[in-house]
C-alpha cells in the first residue's frame, strides 16, 4: 500500500489561495494609497473652486458695504444663504473673498519660502566652507527667535495689510526651507552624478538647476504642503489679533476676530470661518502626508 505525501494532503488550491490573499491586500492597500491622495485633493478643489470661481460666475453680493438694515439675519434669509454679520455684511460672501485671501498669502508665504529658501539652502550646502557657515548662522538666528513672536515684531512695526502680512509670514518660512534644502543637498553633494558633473565644468548654476533642483524638488514640496496649513493658521492669528488683514476687507481670521465679540448670540459667525480655516489646514496636511508617502520623502 503507497502511503500519500504529505503535500497530497494539502488542499490543491493551497498556495494559489495564498497568492490570492497577497493580491487582494497589495490591492486594498493600493486603493488606500489613492485615497488618502483622492480626498485631500478633493477637498482641496471644492475650497479652492468655490472661493475663487462661485464669485465670478454666481451672483454674490459684495463683502463689504452691507445695508446696517439687514443685520443680523439668520441662514436661509432671502439673498443670504449663511445669513448677514453685525453691520449687514453677507456671510457667505466674505466667506468666499476671505477664503480667497487667506489661501493667497499661504501660496505666497510658500512660493517664497521655497523659491529663496530652497535656493539659499542648495547653494550653501552645495558650496560648503564659508558661505555655507555665513549663509546657514544669519538663517539660524532668525530660527533663534520664536517664530510667531518675531512675525507679530514685524507686523506690528510695519501695519496690518495683506503684503505687510506677507513679509511678515516669510521671515518664519524662509529659514525652514533653507535647512529643509540644505540637508537635501548635502546627501546629494557626494553622488555621482553630482560629482560627475562638477569634474567636467559645469557651472554651480547649471550643476544647481539641472541636477540637484530636480531631486529636492519632491521634498519641498512635500514641506510646502504641510506649511500652507501652518501658515493658514498664522495668518489666522495674525487677522484675529488684527495685525494681518485689515478691517472691512474679510479674511477667515479677521472674520472669527469679528464673530467672537458676539459669540453668545451668534456662534454661527464664528463657526462658519472656523470650519473653512480647519478643512483647508486639515486637507493641506493629509496631502502633504500622502506626498510624503508617495514619494518616499524623509
Amino acid at each position: 500500500m503507497v502511503s500519500a505525501s504529505p503535500d497530497a494532503l494539502l488542499p490543491s488550491g493551497g498556495p494559489q489561495l495564498d497568492s490570492t490573499g497577497a493580491t487582494g491586500r497589495r490591492a486594498r492597500r493600493g486603493w488606500v494609497r489613492r485615497l488618502e491622495f483622492a480626498i485631500p485633493v478633493a477637498l482641496l478643489v471644492v475650497i479652492f473652486g468655490a472661493c475663487f470661481l462661485v464669485p465670478a460666475v454666481l451672483p454674490v453680493p459684495d463683502p463689504i458695504g452691507g445695508n446696517i438694515i439687514d443685520s443680523d439675519l439668520p441662514p436661509l434669509s432671502p439673498g443670504h444663504l449663511l445669513g448677514t454679520d453685525s453691520v449687514g455684511n453677507d456671510v457667505f460672501s466674505r466667506l468666499l473673498y476671505g477664503g480667497r485671501v487667506s489661501l493667497a498669502i499661504a501660496v505666497a508665504v510658500n512660493v517664497i519660502g521655497l523659491v529663496l529658501g530652497g535656493l539659499l539652502g542648495a547653494f550653501a550646502a552645495y558650496r560648503g566652507g564659508v558661505i555655507d557657515a555665513v549663509i546657514m548662522r544669519v538663517l539660524d538666528v532668525l530660527i533663534a527667535f520664536p517664530s510667531l513672536v518675531l512675525t507679530l515684531a514685524i507686523a506690528q512695526s510695519l501695519g496690518p495689510s495683506v503684503s505687510h502680512t506677507i513679509f511678515a509670514l516669510s521671515f518664519f518660512s524662509v529659514p525652514a526651507f533653507a535647512r529643509t534644502a540644505r540637508a537635501a543637498t548635502l546627501r546629494l553633494r557626494e553622488q555621482t552624478f553630482v560629482t560627475a558633473a562638477r569634474l567636467s565644468g559645469t557651472g554651480t548654476g547649471r550643476v544647481l538647476f539641472r541636477h540637484i533642483t530636480p531631486n529636492i524638488l519632491p521634498q519641498l514640496i512635500t514641506f510646502a504642503l504641510l506649511g500652507m496649513g501652518i501658515i493658514i493658521v498664522v495668518e489666522g492669528a495674525l487677522s484675529f489679533l488684527q495685525l494681518g488683514v485689515p478691517l472691512p476687507s474679510p479674511s477667515w481670521g479677521n472674520m472669527i476676530y469679528q464673530g467672537q465679540q458676539s459669540i453668545s448670540t451668534e456662534p454661527l459667525l464664528v463657526l462658519f470661518p472656523s470650519i473653512f480655516l480647519f478643512v483647508s489646514t486639515l486637507a493641506f496636511n493629509l496631502l502633504g502626508d500622502a506626498m510624503r508617502a508617495r514619494w518616499n520623502v524623509r
